[in-house]
């Protein structure tokens, strides 16, 4: 019953989610907001919020290493499996991706990350650098957008004609099942990690991390189905400099956020490894294909083994 509760919270998670951005984004364009301004801003936080909702709640539950174990074991998973099983089944052609910018500015970032980890906890500090930093990118990002206009037809999300009873409904749905899926997981993972004897970290290295990788995943998969590798690969940029910069930002705000030992000796690394990984295929005209897609599951599932059995 606790592991069915505990998916039940992830599927809770990812419904909600997506009604968020789906009832946010049209709201904020009815409000007349530029389409522009909700795309970097409502659609890019609305996609974090099951993650987010996830690290707040561990904290204020009492269990923080749960928090940092979700975004260190999601960066991880977003690069290993979350490239690597449609790797397996499609070719991703990452020649036409123009992520280079975004690509080391995600390197940028993982680094800051792991420099503050060595500082101890993340506390409030810490997070106002990390939503400093975040808030320049955007900055950046909105000049450099206003040179492409975007109109709200291509937003995440974004349909003209929706009714506002479901803006409304999608609203509700967001609001309210976030907050109870995210508490339906943390408290069974928790039960989990005590049955299991494992540490709250752990739990968030391996279950949290993957169930919260599920959307990406199936973002990723329908993009390598139809080719589009440059939306796979900036998918997964993008998800990374989001977990780092935002919810363990504003995640810190909430609550100090301890490191563990085990963090910095072994998963920071795996995470910053994982990273430098995809430069080849970002700089060069190297292809994933199936043993790229092998390669980087099995070291995935080692991955895994290796954080259950320490």
């Amino acid at each position: 019953m606790t592991w069915a509760l505990a998916i039940l919270g992830l599927v809770v998670l990812v419904v909600a989610g997506d009604a968020l951005v789906k009832g946010a984004v049209n709201l904020a364009l009815r409000l007349g907001i530029p389409a522009l301004i909700v795309s970097l801003t409502v659609v890019a936080f609305g996609t974090s919020a099951p993650e987010m909702l996830v690290s707040i709640d561990a904290v204020l539950s009492g269990v923080p290493g749960l928090a940092l174990g979700n975004v260190v074991g999601s960066n991880t998973a977003n690069v290993l499996l979350v490239l690597g099983l449609p790797a397996l089944f499609f070719t991703l052609d990452t020649s036409v991706s123009e992520v280079r910018k975004t690509y080391l500015v995600m390197m940028a970032a993982s680094v800051l990350f792991v420099a503050l980890a060595f500082f101890g906890p993340f506390t409030w500090w810490n997070g106002l650098i990390l939503l400093a930093v975040l808030a320049v990118i955007l900055l950046e990002q909105a000049v450099e957008g206003m040179r492409t206009r975007i109109v709200p037809e291509d937003v995440e999300g974004a349909d003209p004609n929706m009714a506002g009873w479901k803006v409304a409904a999608f609203l509700v749905v967001g609001l309210v099942g976030l907050p109870l899926g995210a508490n339906l997981l943390i408290e069974n993972a928790r039960v989990i990690a005590t049955e299991f004897g494992v540490s709250d970290a752990v739990i968030g290295l391996t279950l949290v991390a993957i169930g919260t990788s599920l959307p990406e995943l199936a973002t990723t998969l329908a993009a390598a189905k139809n080719n589009q590798s440059d939306v796979a690969l900036g998918n997964v940029i993008g998800s990374n400099l989001f977990n780092l910069l935002a919810i363990i930002g504003v995640t810190a705000l909430v609550g100090d956020v301890p490191v563990a030992e085990s963090f910095l000796r072994v998963d920071l690394w795996v995470m910053l490894a994982a990273s430098l990984v995809l430069a080849p295929f970002v700089f060069t005209r190297m292809k994933m294909g199936r043993i790229v897609g092998t390669l980087f599951c099995g070291l995935y599932v080692g991955y895994l083994i290796v954080v259950v059995m320490s």
